[in-house]
């Protein structure tokens, strides 16, 4: 049986780990989420979240940040390992567990790939 707590370690919380995500400029998106992925320090791979005012009152942020970090949580064990993630979502949708889980897998192995193929250009 598969572990599926959400430990700390595996969240992004300091705004160093955010800048260098952002910085590292590899992004992949739908109509659900937007996705910024850097090469991890660590071999599992860790997410952190930004949802903006533009989404709503704090009520419904905190709705879409709980559903992220679910569907994160039951994911975790088939994304692609050693990324760090930032997920942000679109503004106008309003998603459902399963639509962040579907979109979070296909876009974290499209970074995935991109990540591996940069590599192997280096």
């Amino acid at each position: 049986m598969t572990d599926l707590r959400l430990p700390r370690w595996r969240r992004l919380r300091h705004q160093r780990d955010f800048d260098r995500v952002y910085a590292a400029r590899h992004r992949a998106g739908d109509a659900v989420l937007l996705v910024y992925a850097a090469e991890g320090q660590l071999s599992d791979t860790r997410f952190g979240l930004s949802v903006s005012r533009k989404h709503g009152n704090a009520v419904r942020r905190s709705r879409l940040k709980r559903l992220m970090r679910e569907a994160f949580r039951l994911q975790q064990h088939e994304l692609p390992g050693g990324l760090d993630l930032v997920l942000i979502p679109r503004p106008g949708s309003d998603p459902s567990l399963s639509d962040l889980r579907k979109s979070l897998q296909d876009l974290a192995n499209r970074l995935s790939s991109r990540e591996t193929s940069s590599e192997s250009s280096r």
